[in-house]
């Protein structure tokens, strides 16, 4: 199982180490005003953190001056502007993915199959980190190549999720399979808002299979989204709900890594993977 993205915000003073307790406690009330996703007053700050009133003001004040923390005009607490400086100055796209990796290696390890993390971007789906399976018929470097939404499990999710516009129709059609009218598209996306994971057989290519399932912020909002793919021959229709339910679950951790709802387990640890390099088959892309 991974670890948990930050502790619990009730501290146990009795467990902490000598030294830490003052850290362990800035570092929970700075994760309590950074993911509240609104300015929060202090009386709420004490309230959720469980602190005394004058160690919580300590802590602010702290948090203040180093710029990690600001007031409103209300006087409410607000991340500060050292945060938006390092935003600024880094690919947040970047810096999910390391975020997420993890969670990507955990769950091509458990399935033994290709795991892509994808980004909307326009009116396309963008693969921004991918984790090859242990099958010699492996997967091609997908990274930064755009995939037709309509076609892809990835794209259903977005569209399920309001993260890309559903457009008019008719779609391209890539193969026999492909769905190209809006209105079966449209009947799709209420199944894969009901299961919370999308599917695409041999729509993208012929023999590939593929689910995906979105990754939530702390606010419920969909940050990206993480796919499954493998041939049809490895991966049949029967294979499916057991396929899902491993992919709900990196999903789910996933989530937790970026401070959303989760985590789950996966099974063994990330850090015994031997991973192989890409191959030139296209198995990864949907």
């Amino acid at each position: 199982m991974l670890p948990p993205p930050r502790p619990e915000p009730a501290l146990n003073a009795a467990t902490a180490a000598p030294g830490s307790q003052a850290v362990d406690r800035a570092a929970a009330l700075l994760a309590l005003v950074v993911e509240s996703g609104q300015p929060r007053t202090f009386t709420w700050l004490v309230d959720e953190l469980g602190l005394a009133r004058s160690t919580t003001s300590r802590l602010l004040n702290a948090l203040e001056r180093g710029r990690l923390v600001q007031r409103d005009r209300s006087g409410s607490f607000r991340p500060g502007a050292l945060l938006a400086v390092y935003a600024a100055q880094h690919d947040a796209v970047h810096d999910l993915v390391a975020l997420v990796q993890p969670a990507l290696e955990a769950l091509a390890e458990v399935t033994g199959e290709t795991v892509n993390f994808a980004v909307p971007r326009g009116d396309a789906v963008v693969q921004v980190a991918q984790v090859d399976g242990r099958y010699l018929l492996g997967a091609a470097n997908w990274v930064g190549v755009e995939v037709p939404a309509h076609c892809s499990a990835l794209g259903k999710v977005f569209f399920a999720e309001g993260r890309l516009a559903l457009p008019p129709g008719p779609f391209e059609r890539r193969t026999d399979a492909t769905v190209t009218d809006r209105p079966t598209l449209e009947r799709e996306l209420e199944q894969v808002r009901r299961r919370g994971w999308a599917s695409a057989w041999e729509e993208l290519e012929i023999g590939l299979v593929a689910l995906a399932a979105a990754v939530r912020t702390p606010d419920g909002g969909v940050a990206g989204a993480i796919s499954i793919s493998a041939p049809t021959a490895r991966l049949p229709r029967t294979a499916l709900p057991r396929t899902a339910e491993l992919l709900l679950a990196g999903a789910r951790e996933a989530s937790a890594l970026i401070g959303g709802p989760g985590p789950a387990q996966l099974g063994g640890p990330a850090s015994t993977r031997t991973r192989k390099g890409s191959s030139t088959s296209r198995e990864g892309a949907a």
